[in-house]
């Protein structure tokens, strides 16, 4: 995700539901009915992150003051369910057990919340200073962070069951990944198409690359000279890849290999709607994209929306 934003002195969220555009409804191409095409969040949100697991339900992130808000993607009507704590929420997942797995950005830190009634279940300091916890990806194993600061992963690792740790473990990165101090590094997290590395862009460079997430090894990714300018959020469906190039209002599309080692550009795809949309997330033949409007001075009447397109 993009560059850390100030928290906003004060957040008027407003109502805590919100509808869908009315104008918005087309086609779904999921279970037969018509799904909105973009819906608001509440002015002044300052969405980043956004969440979908295998039910019609998204989930977003506030820059603002961390809150959690959540949309039916049937109807487009949302909710404010978990309170923030006053600093950012950023990436955001969402696991089959129904926890969604926050990044906490400048705050240095992540809280795993229960998607349903919004309690949070765990919190982690992972970094006092100089630090930007960015985005996460929950594989079946442990939910992995990047700090777009630091050259680390901080890794959460689960006990029997899904069970979460008391303490998280930090996995440096070495090997091709150079951080640039200073500036945002690593950003976007997903897994390779084989479930068996992860897969990490760094903004500032443009690179893609492959991590070992046992040992924080890491391999450039062969992209055919393809450079992913304003990489932000990554998200993997079997051997696709889609790269979300914030501010160039752009999802890049690769097709890679199985373990993650080359991909090659398959499309680009723009939307007049998009307005700097910095994450991805999907469900049936669509993406779903939150515009962060980054180059809009954030206010708390600020309007904020997120759009869907039918996947290239």
């Amino acid at each position: 995700m993009s560059r850390r934003f100030s928290v906003l002195a004060a957040l008027a969220l407003g109502a805590t539901l919100v509808g869908a555009a009315p104008a918005a409804a087309t086609e779904s191409r999921h279970g037969g009915g018509s799904f909105p095409a973009e819906f608001a969040l509440p002015n002044g949100f300052m969405p980043e992150g956004i969440a979908i697991g295998d039910e019609p339900t998204a989930y977003f992130g506030s820059r603002a003051d961390g809150s959690l808000f959540r949309v039916d993607l049937r109807t487009g009507k949302g909710e404010v369910f978990s309170k923030g704590p006053g600093t950012p929420s950023v990436g955001v997942k969402v696991d089959r057990r129904k926890r969604v797995f926050v990044s906490g950005g400048s705050g240095g830190d992540a809280r795993v919340v229960d998607a349903r009634s919004g309690a949070v279940l765990a919190s982690y300091k992972f970094a006092d200073s100089d630090t930007f916890v960015n985005d996460v990806i929950v594989t079946e194993k442990a939910a992995y962070y990047t700090d777009s600061r630091k050259a680390v992963l901080y890794k959460i690792p689960f006990g029997r069951h899904g069970k979460l740790p008391a303490t998280f473990t930090s996995v440096p990165l070495t090997g091709d990944f150079v951080l640039t101090p200073g500036v945002n590094n690593a950003n976007g997290i997903a897994e390779t198409p084989n479930g068996r590395s992860l897969l990490i862009v760094q903004s500032n460079t443009g690179k893609l690359f492959k991590v070992d997430p046992a040992t924080g090894v890491t391999k450039e990714v062969d992209l055919g000279g393809e450079v992913l300018t304003n990489g932000d959020g990554l998200l993997v469906e079997r051997n696709t890849l889609y790269v979300v190039q914030n501010r160039l209002n752009t999802v890049g599309v690769f097709k890679l290999d199985w373990p993650g080692t080359s991909g090659k550009l398959v499309t680009k795809v723009t939307d007049p709607r998009f307005d700097v949309p910095t994450t991805v997330a999907s469900f049936g033949k669509r993406l779903y994209l939150p515009n962060a409007r980054f180059n809009t001075p954030p206010t708390p009447d600020t309007p904020y929306n997120a759009v869907a397109i039918p996947k290239p």
